[in-house]
Parts: C-alpha cells; structure tokens; sequence
C-alpha cells in the first residue's frame, strides 16, 4: 500500500545496502563501511567505520552458512550501533553516575572488554527474548494439541499460525507505542534513501521524500518469511525425526515429548534463518510476479513499522 504522496522509484541497479533506525538517527551499512549519523543539538553528527570483508570462498560466504552468520553479525552490529546513538543523541536532564558495580566491572574487564560484555549480554538477552515469544510460546501452546490432532503437519501448521498472529500482535502494539512513533519515522527514512539511491537520483531531499517507505529487503519482511519458512522447515524435519525414532511417535502427548521437539526446533533455527536469508537474497535481486508475490506480505506489514520521515529525518538517512 503506497500513499498519496509516495511513489514507487524506478529501479535502476540493486545494492545490498541495508540500516537501521537508532535514537533520533539511522545506521546504514554498505559492502565495506558502517555508517552511523545522529542528529544531536549541534547538528548532525557521523562516524564511519570499516568493517572486516570475509574473503570470497571464505566458510562464512558459503550459501545457508552465510546466512546464519550475516544474522548474528548484524544483531551485534545493531546493538553496537543502537549504543552508541544513545550517546551522540541530545538527552534532557542530569547524566546518571555510573552505579558501583558498573564501575567495578569496568576497572575488572577493561572498557573494551567492559563493552563487549554489555553488547554480548544485549545480543544474548534480545535473541532469547525473541526465541521464547515467537518459537518456544507458541510450540508450548500447541503441544498441548498432540493428544487431539495426529497429523505433524497440521500440528506444525496450528504452530505456525500462533507465531504469525503474536508476531503481528507484537509488531501492531509496539507501532502504537508513543515512543516508537519516531524511530519507525527514522525507518521510513531509511527506506526512501535508499530507494532514491536505487533509482539512480540525486539524493536530496526532495528526491527522497516522493520515494515508497516499504521496500522488499526490510528486516521486518525478514522476520516474517522466518516465520513462514519455519512451518515448512519444522514440519518435514519433524515428520522425518518421528519417522527415524517410532519410540518417540508412541511418546506424543507426554511432557518429555513436548520437550524433545521443542530443543529439537531449537536446533533448526539456525537453517530456518539460512534459508530465508538465500530467499531475501534473492527476492532483493530480482523483478518477477514471484518475487513481487513472496515480498507482498512484507511489503504490507511495513505499513506499521515505517512512519513518514520529516525533511529533517531524510537529512539524516542522506
């Protein structure tokens, strides 16, 4: 759904840039550079970083590997990035003191090591968090179907369907959420920045503006083909398992069954990821009826987690 006063760029070439909204500003990553801008009170402030470029043939560039650790790589770097906007974005009142036990473990591990460990604590938690509310919530919840349905595909399937709705019950309540309003406002930018870009235009303000907010590559779109891919994934791969060990079929219904399949979905995740990173891949390369098809659902769910950018914000995400 494009608005009024949004057009649908004319594609000229495709790139891989992706970013990020922040606090009051936008993280945008090429093939070799981060860069992160944040409006602050004297103006727009950016750092760039060069990023270390895995070798072509490297393990972590092979096809369905790459895509776990892309994933991961960019949880870090969100997280990296996120940080370091809340301290380059203007903020009202005092600076709260270090408590005694952030001090203690600053002068224990060093404040490098003392980063790091907060970031890796903030990947641990955000991942388990996303784990427990849209994997572990909703295999819980339909187990308790085992004893009334024999079919693992219809199983996988009422699974499925319990993940897509508190996904977008998750998405829908948090676009609601007053302090959000304007980070999705730095998203939308994000996404019109580079649409200009891909259209080969100048990139001003102006250009930008008249720019679609959705895009097909968006990481909102990601998380919902995970969703979706998952159902395929953890239905063939489950059947198969049940089929492989005949003791566990007789177990269904039993707490320990619950528990096996659950761990064992666990284990998949990191494929289910992979096989929707090569389909992102590919549905961003790529202009068809299938493509425009697979992108549509993503495209759509965009329409809560983008806000239209103020000029201000498009200045940002140029």
């Amino acid at each position: 759904m494009v608005k009024k006063n949004e057009q649908p760029c004319c594609e000229k070439f495709k790139t891989m840039i992706g970013g990020q909204a922040l606090i009051e500003g936008i993280m945008m990553r090429g093939p070799e550079k981060d860069a992160i801008v944040v409006r602050g009170p004297e103006g727009l402030k950016l750092e760039v970083n060069t990023r270390k470029v895995r070798k072509k043939g490297s393990f972590a560039t092979w096809p369905l590997i790459r895509g776990a650790v892309n994933f991961f790589d960019s949880q870090v770097a969100g997280v990296k990035a996120l940080m370091r906007s809340a301290d380059l974005s203007p903020e009202e009142g005092i600076e709260e003191e270090p408590s005694k036990f952030d001090l203690w473990l600053e002068k224990k591990l060093g404040s490098e090591k003392f980063q790091k460990w907060v970031i890796g604590i903030a990947v641990a938690l955000g991942l388990g968090m996303s784990i427990l509310l849209f994997f572990l919530l909703p295999a819980i919840v339909s187990g308790f179907f085992d004893t009334i349905i024999e079919s693992t595909v219809v199983l996988h399937l009422i699974e499925g369907l319990i993940r897509i709705v508190i996904f977008m019950g998750y998405m829908l309540l948090v676009s609601r959420m007053k302090e959000m309003k304007r980070v999705f406002a730095y998203h939308g930018a994000e996404h019109k920045t580079i649409r200009c870009y891909e259209a080969g235009l100048p990139l001003t303000v102006e250009n930008v503006r008249v720019q679609t907010r959705l895009h097909p590559r968006c990481g909102t779109s990601f998380l919902l083909v995970v969703m979706v891919i998952s159902i395929l994934v953890f239905s063939v791969a489950s059947s198969g398992l049940l089929a492989l060990i005949p003791a566990l079929e007789a177990m269904r219904g039993e707490f320990l069954y619950r528990l096996i399949m659950v761990a064992f979905k666990l284990l998949l995740l990191p494929l289910v990821v992979a096989i929707t990173y090569e389909i992102n891949r590919w549905v961003g390369r790529h202009d068809n009826w299938l493509t425009g098809a697979l992108s549509a659902p993503g495209m759509w769910l965009q329409n809560f987690t983008t806000n239209e950018p103020d000029d201000s914000m498009i200045e940002v995400a140029i």
